[in-house]
């Protein structure tokens, strides 16, 4: 619970420092409204066509007296719209952070530059790191999947899928939020996505903290604009801790 807190704390210093550095906020903003502008119409649609997707995805029920049928439709159309906002936010972090490679690598050696600098920090250019970060991105989301989908179906138990499994959707986003947001300071040393999980595996708490309250505060499209730099210089800090603990533990 300690590094739960902690992590909500970097969060806020994340803030604090945009704040105190605007344009570095109006940098890690610019990205993030064209990601906004482009998940925004999928939203839209899903939020339309969501009646129609939960009657497709419940073709059994449609015999079910009317009472039965509507309550497994609702359920049904709670947990597409929990699934599909889990998945919008992996993809819109990746999406973000992908298009963003140059402003995002600047912030990170602008704050961290702040914060004492990176030994040895490895120069990539904006192409590499495009793509990695693509790449990254997609993997991600494919390994979201693996969670996504048991709890799409959890969802249809009456109770634990309308207050349960949202909760637990809300979790693996923000673990998956929290990968991509600690990306940059990891590749600045030369370190890819399998060494990224490794060293934040130690720390789930502290990555849970900084994520949660970014994928929350992100589903909330235009919110989501300002909240992404925030999240970003949150997970410069959290990736700068986690290295330094690493770094501690290991033998002499």
């Amino acid at each position: 619970m300690r590094d739960f807190v902690k992590g909500m704390g970097m969060f806020g210093k994340g803030l604090g420092i945009l704040l105190r550095r605007p344009k570095l906020l109006l940098l890690g903003a610019i990205p993030a409204v064209l990601t906004t502008l482009l998940l925004l119409g999928g939203m839209i649609a899903l939020v339309v066509w969501i009646d129609d997707l939960a009657t497709w995805v419940t073709p059994f029920a449609d015999t079910w007296s009317e009472t039965w049928r509507t309550t497994i439709r609702i359920a049904a159309g709670v947990v597409l719209f929990a699934a599909s906002v889990t998945l919008g936010l992996i993809a819109f972090s990746a999406l973000t952070l992908a298009i963003g490679a140059p402003f995002y690598e600047y912030i990170a050696e602008q704050v961290e530059d702040d914060l004492g600098g990176v030994p040895n920090a490895v120069d990539l250019p904006w192409w590499q790191l495009l793509g990695m970060g693509l790449r990254d991105g997609l993997v991600l989301v494919l390994w979201s999947l693996m969670y996504t989908i048991p709890l799409f179906f959890a969802g249809f138990i009456p109770i634990v899928g309308q207050f349960v499994v949202p909760v637990l959707l809300a979790l693996v986003s923000a673990w998956f939020l929290a990968l991509e947001l600690v990306a940059v300071p990891f590749y600045r040393r030369g370190m890819a996505l399998r060494e990224r999980r490794a060293h934040v595996r130690k720390r789930r708490g502290l990555m849970l903290g900084l994520g949660l309250p970014s994928s929350l505060l992100c589903a909330i499209p235009l919110l989501a604009i300002v909240v992404m730099p925030v999240a970003f210089v949150g997970g410069v800090l959290v990736a700068r801790e986690v290295l330094q603990d690493s770094r501690q533990s290991q033998p002499v």
